[in-house]
């Protein structure tokens, strides 16, 4: 592996919202371009309006044209348009929408053509942000239209708690018809094939939640368990990988159950990421798994209410940073034990 510093590619999130203070506030701290150099796709003039907004005053981006002129001791920061852009902090506008996917699609782009190694995301708002070119629920189902293959992940961590879900960005009433045997089976493989390549774990222990009040109650409470998700346990069972399960939700974190598995997958969105947010807000950790290049954000949103008011912790953006050099490091060095193995020649006896 390379001693070389980590380019971390950011995309600059609504314009509007607090995405940008939480990426300034980062990179004040020096440390952090010790461990990579950093790209933020946006505007100098709004990375400016947004400084000035702050107050903020012992910090300026290295601007740069081309990617290839980036300053490896310095935040950089690449226009990706130049024209006057109407900001207007912690409101919901159409600018801020199209601007956040200019950046969006700008830093996708140089993934995609290997001009740096990895995605973080700020924050979007998932309403106007809509347009031709994004019909999509958020970051997770954009991303894998351009890398994926329709088996992505949304998996949350943090150093105590890690949880995926099978269904991510769907409305509440879709979500027993979308759990079929054979996408439980996809996501826990995805998930476990994760946890071995981006985590270092040899054998991931797996827990998985029902869908249902207790776990359906063998049926009494609806039936997809009993139909879907212990068949789907069952199988990968069989297979040798360990998956447990399903557990009622609501008592294995009260109880703290989740401290004996390496993961969870829960079945919907707030099923998995209200327990994940309650135990680890400010430390948590929002990567794309399943995906060939590796993305992460912070696990808040765009915080309307506290744009610009200089009160935006930046502590889940810099963990989302940590987490996509950690899990670069780890899956690089992942696939090039997998692509050398040791070759064992056969010995010739003499007769």
């Amino acid at each position: 592996m390379s001693d070389e510093k980590i380019i971390v590619g950011i995309s600059q999130g609504d314009i509007n919202g607090i995405g940008l203070e939480v990426i300034i506030k980062t990179f004040l701290d020096p440390q952090m371009l010790e461990i990579c150099t950093p790209v933020v796709f946006s505007s100098m003039k709004t990375a400016s309006f947004h400084r000035k907004a702050l107050n903020i005053e012992d910090f300026s981006f290295n601007q740069i044209k081309e990617l290839s002129e980036m300053n490896h001791k310095r935040a950089n920061l690449i226009n990706v348009y130049e024209e006057d852009v109407a900001i207007e902090l912690g409101k919901q506008t159409e600018e801020g929408g199209k601007y956040a996917f200019k950046s969006l699609e700008a830093a996708a782009y140089a993934l995609a053509q290997g001009k740096i190694d990895v995605l973080v995301t700020a924050p979007i708002n998932k309403e106007n942000i809509q347009s031709e070119d994004f019909k999509f629920p958020g970051h997770t189902e954009y991303l894998d239209d351009k890398f994926g293959d329709g088996n992505s992940l949304m998996f949350l961590v943090s150093n105590t708690l890690k949880v995926a879900v099978v269904t991510g960005h769907i409305p509440v009433t879709k979500v027993a018809q979308e759990l079929t045997q054979e996408k439980i089976i996809k996501k826990i493989r995805a998930l476990n094939q994760s946890l071995i390549q981006d985590f270092e774990i040899r054998k991931p222990k797996i827990a998985v939640l029902g869908l249902n009040p207790h776990a359906g109650d063998n049926g009494v409470i609806g039936d997809e368990e009993k139909n879907s998700i212990i068949p789907a346990i069952n199988q990968l069972k069989a297979e040798g990988m360990l998956v447990y399960g399903p557990y009622p939700a609501d008592g294995f974190f009260g109880n703290e159950s989740y401290k004996k598995f390496d993961a969870v997958l829960a079945m919907y969105h707030d099923q998995g990421l209200i327990p994940f947010k309650t135990i680890a807000f400010n430390s948590g950790v929002n990567f794309t798994a399943g995906l060939p290049v590796v993305r992460t954000s912070p696990d808040h949103g765009t915080a309307y209410d506290i744009a610009g008011k200089n009160s935006a912790s930046e502590e889940s953006f810099r963990r989302a940073i940590y987490t996509a050099i950690d899990i670069y490091k780890v899956r690089t060095l992942y696939k090039e034990i997998s692509a050398n193995p040791l070759k064992i020649n056969p010995i010739k006896r003499e007769r």
